[in-house]
């Protein structure tokens, strides 16, 4: 597998610049890597409609040096399960002999929620396809409402603060726990911030016969509240207070790809954002201990499960 910036950095690019993606955009940087690690391979993309896919494809511009498809909100993962279909049957009659690479990329809305049962129903199926879910927690493209992924006491335009509700009161789907459970052969959770990471993960679920997925991190600079020129440091933070663990299932085996020492509490990463500026209040000190003790559970859990992996009983 490629792994150093010397090679990566000779290979073709697969999405220009002078996309319409704000300036410090975690999507555009997901999208590159992504890319990126498929090499010189030919790549059929599907999107969900979302940031990326309408910042890339202002009418009559385009940003995809490969084949790309924008079907609906819902059903970007069942466009690339029906595309990998044909392929396959095409190069069966031998009307097509090129390697190509089926990718399908949605934010957390057309993931989690609008498009869940299509991505089910792919990674059911079996298709020999990877499904990229750039996570930036809510429905930044429409105007920054919750979705099923934002966090808990997060603000959004639909989970507001004041006197009653001090943002988002229901914790987040826990998406990747979900694709775990569906038993394909590979599933990871990596983050903006770390390329070494994200494009390993990518590159091996490439290489696997089925389907993958990966949820990865995205801090989005508009919805989250901070400055464009902090996108790299919010997602390692993620990870370094363990809000967002870097991890992978490869055929049910657990893998915590970062350990962080020492583990920071996650008031570091909340404080830098302003969704979650209201809870630095005195009143509402009581949610960051919830918080941190629902991060410390899950970290517990991982660590438990990536235990039994390597000593199974």
């Amino acid at each position: 597998m490629i792994i150093n910036l010397q090679t990566l950095s000779k290979t073709r690019e697969h999405l220009t610049g002078g996309h319409r993606l704000c300036a410090g955009c975690g999507a555009a940087i997901v999208a590159r890597q992504v890319l990126i690690a498929a090499g010189d391979k030919h790549v059929v993309v599907t999107s969900a409609t979302g940031c990326l896919e309408v910042s890339t494809t202002i009418f009559p511009y385009t940003a995809w040096k490969d084949s790309f498809i924008h079907s609906a909100f819902e059903n970007a993962a069942a466009t690339c399960s029906g595309l990998e279909v044909a392929y396959n049957q095409l190069k069966e009659k031998g009307k097509i002999t090129d390697d190509i690479v089926f990718i399908a990329f949605g934010g957390d809305g057309g993931t989690a929620d609008i498009g869940l049962q299509a991505l089910s129903g792919a990674m059911e199926r079996g298709h020999k396809i990877l499904y990229v879910c750039y996570n930036n927690e809510a429905y930044m493209n429409t105007g920054v409402q919750r979705s099923g992924l934002t966090p808990f006491g997060a603000r959004t335009t639909t989970a507001p603060v004041g006197k009653i509700y001090q943002g988002k009161k229901e914790d987040k789907k826990d998406l990747t726990q979900i694709m775990i459970a569906h038993n394909i052969p590979y599933v990871a959770q990596s983050y903006v911030g770390n390329w070494k990471d994200l494009i390993q993960k990518v590159q091996k679920a490439l290489e696997i016969n089925g389907p993958s997925f990966i949820n990865v991190l995205t801090p989005c600079r508009l919805g989250w509240g901070y400055p464009p020129e902090d996108t790299m440091d919010i997602g390692r933070l993620a990870v370094e207070t363990c809000v967002w663990p870097a991890y992978e299932v490869e055929n049910g085996n657990y893998r915590i790809n970062i350990k962080p020492q020492p583990k920071k509490p996650v008031i570091e990463f909340l404080k830098k954002q302003g969704r979650f500026k209201h809870l630095l209040k005195e009143e509402n000190k009581y949610i960051i201990e919830l918080i941190q003790k629902n991060v410390d559970q899950k970290w517990k859990f991982l660590k438990k499960q990536e235990w039994l992996s390597l000593y199974p009983l």
